[in-house]
């Protein structure tokens, strides 16, 4: 795996690379942009704050378990036997909920890539879907949820038991999709089994306590264990993407100073999930979340317009740019039909949500 993986890196990391300093390009332009029109400096208040340290501490602890082998063992566990394809989507899916979508799909995409099957794409596809999905379902999932769930003080069963219906449509819509895929086997040669470090099973006690942290269980201060163990045993966990953290702190900044110059205030249910669902269409679910959060204390459609807002065009989630980047990394003459497949799902997923959303 580790071969396939390092074959598509020049090109993937380039992509990924400009999408993310256009997005905190973006946030920073919009920053000064607002700071000159008001004569003041934004803020941050200290919710803000919380939820910066707690998206650290989960980049470095889903860090450590990269480096510390385990994301391979669960993909080289999930190739085993038949029904591959299947196991991969639910994979996806689950693991998403843990460890955020987009490690998932950095996990999972790259042992697709070995399966030998002519409906390859279409399995990367439906493995970008099952990431949003799968992470709608946590208040962990993905960085938006985290948010929500932290700015609205939700509690969390009412939290998943609100998106719970849009995860669980998708869950099966995708594993019905999945089970009609044919694939062999992934070659043999091509996978050795992945060692995990002792280290492992330390980050997964700290995924865990900082998972109960975010639930309430445990007053924040335990985290600064995850800290603590990276400096003084595991320092390469500490090389987490600090570009993604200064966006969200950008974010944090230009929706507070939008919010001094619009003054406004969503009051229908139906405009938060609308605002939110097709901003992330045009500047990703994340920053969308957090510029209508500004303006309504309705959580609820916010949730569901951030969820769904993740299908669609391959901003609509930076899990989406990164299954699309990884694909096209091994078959880059693919380029049009995979686009076009890749939109084309997305955006039906996105009416399915958007009519789930409204049925409900």
């Amino acid at each position: 795996m580790k071969q396939v993986a390092d074959s598509h890196r020049p090109g993937s990391v380039l992509l990924d690379y400009l999408a993310r300093e256009w997005l905190l390009a973006s946030a920073v332009a919009g920053v000064l942009a607002t700071s000159l029109y008001l004569r003041a400096l934004p803020r941050m208040t200290p919710g803000d704050l919380e939820v910066l340290w707690i998206l650290a501490v989960l980049f470095v602890v889903v860090r450590g378990l990269e480096l510390s082998g385990f994301s391979a063992r669960v993909a080289f566990w999930v190739e085993r036997g038949a029904r591959v394809p299947l196991k991969l989507v639910l994979g996806t899916f689950f693991l998403s909920m843990v460890v955020t979508n987009d490690v998932a799909l950095m996990t999972m995409v790259p042992l697709t890539l070995l399966l030998r099957t002519r409906r390859k794409g279409f399995l990367v596809i439906l493995e970008a879907l099952a990431a949003n999905a799968g992470s709608a379902l946590t208040p962990f999932g993905n960085p938006q949820n985290l948010y929500i769930y932290w700015h609205y003080g939700v509690a969390p069963l009412a939290f998943m038991a609100e998106i719970a219906p849009l995860s669980l449509l998708f869950l099966v819509l995708l594993s019905l999709a999945a089970w009609r895929i044919p694939a062999d086997e992934v070659p043999e040669q091509l996978i050795q089994t992945p060692q995990v470090s002792a280290g492992a099973w330390i980050h997964g006690v700290l995924l865990s306590l900082v998972i109960l942290c975010i639930l309430g269980l445990l007053p924040l201060v335990w985290t600064l264990a995850v800290i603590g163990y990276a400096l003084l045993w595991d320092r390469g966990s500490l090389k987490i993407d600090f570009g993604l953290l200064a966006t969200f702190a950008a974010f944090f900044l230009f929706t507070d100073n939008l919010g001094l110059i619009l003054r406004s205030h969503l009051h229908h249910p139906d405009h938060v999930f609308l605002f939110t669902a097709l901003g992330s269409q045009l500047i990703s679910n994340v920053p969308a979340t957090l510029l209508v959060s500004s303006y309504t204390d309705h959580w609820q459609p916010l949730l569901w317009g951030a969820s769904v807002g993740g299908f669609g065009s391959l901003v609509g989630s930076m899990a989406n740019l990164i299954a699309y980047r990884l694909y096209l990394a091994q078959a880059p003459e693919e380029a049009r039909g995979f686009t076009t497949d890749f939109l084309a799902w997305g955006f039906v997923a996105f009416l399915i949500g958007m009519g789930l959303h409204y049925l409900l």
